[in-house]
């Protein structure tokens, strides 16, 4: 098993460095990454359950949205789950809109109530352990008022990560935004400019709240502990990105992505927007 899941890292993380997949767009470009039909170009991956199993239909498409919804759950049972795009990133800006809705699972932990985000630089769904809750990745964390695992929406959560900020390793699992709290319903637009390993800030609906530097695995985490034993390098410069399902009722909207230059921290070219 440990040798398949070896062999499914590398042959993932060759598929991201192909020069097919690292040819950008025109620059200044932008991509859509949903559709508004369905989930073509994305794979589920839901804690407990195997991969592209879309447990009790909780992510959907409805009305042009992506939807995360918990009416097909008896009990959430720590099931969280993230959508990931097929294709790795390194250099862009993503932007999506995201309307943190309705109520969640009763039996789910307090702190993920009100709860999602996007995770960038994330590692593939195919590396995924059966029980692995989150990716080692970083975190675009979404809150809606009421929550209570911060006082601010926009922070940087870090499963299985860390990250720099002014030339200071960062090893919080949260670290904070300089934004607020929006009203349950609210559509919040937000958008994350990442530099391969060089920096990656937050925006919220148009204003910076959030800048960090090399993202980078952390060795002390069981995840990133399994990828770092397989090969991959201790600093993040590209990976895929997921949508959250924390337990609590969201929707997603215009998922655009547009490619910025491709450089990173050793001059090498990097995987971009595909063709």
């Amino acid at each position: 098993m440990k040798n398949r899941s070896l062999s499914t890292m590398l042959a993932c993380l060759c598929i991201a460095l192909t020069p097919a997949r690292a040819r950008a767009q025109d620059e200044g470009e932008w991509h859509s990454l949903f559709n508004g039909r369905d989930l073509s170009g994305w794979t589920v991956k839901i804690n407990k359950h195997p991969l592209g199993d879309n447990h009790a239909n909780t992510f959907r498409v409805e009305d042009g949205v992506i939807k995360v919804s918990y009416d097909g759950y008896g009990k959430f049972d720590e099931q969280f789950g993230h959508l990931y795009s097929n294709l790795a990133y390194a250099n862009y800006i993503l932007r999506l809109e995201y309307r943190i809705t309705g109520t969640a699972v009763a039996d789910a932990p307090p702190w993920a109530k009100l709860n999602s985000g996007v995770m960038i630089h994330s590692q593939s769904p195919w590396t995924m352990g059966l029980n692995q809750a989150w990716p080692a990745s970083m975190e675009f964390q979404f809150l809606s008022a009421g929550a209570t695992a911060g006082r601010q929406t926009g922070n940087v959560c870090t499963p299985g990560t860390n990250l720099e900020m002014k030339g200071r390793l960062v090893t919080d699992h949260i670290i904070e935004s300089t934004s607020k709290l929006f009203p349950l319903n609210e559509w919040v637009a937000v958008e994350v400019e990442v530099r391969g390993n060089e920096e990656v800030v937050h925006r919220v609906n148009g204003v910076e709240v959030l800048r960090y530097q090399h993202p980078q695995l952390d060795p002390r985490e069981d995840s990133a502990k399994a990828l770092l034993d397989a090969g991959a390098p201790l600093q993040l410069s590209f990976g895929h990105i997921a949508l959250q399902a924390e337990s609590q009722p969201v929707w997603f909207r215009n998922i655009r992505i547009r490619s910025l230059p491709a450089t990173s921290r050793t001059g090498q070219q990097a995987p971009g927007v595909p063709r």
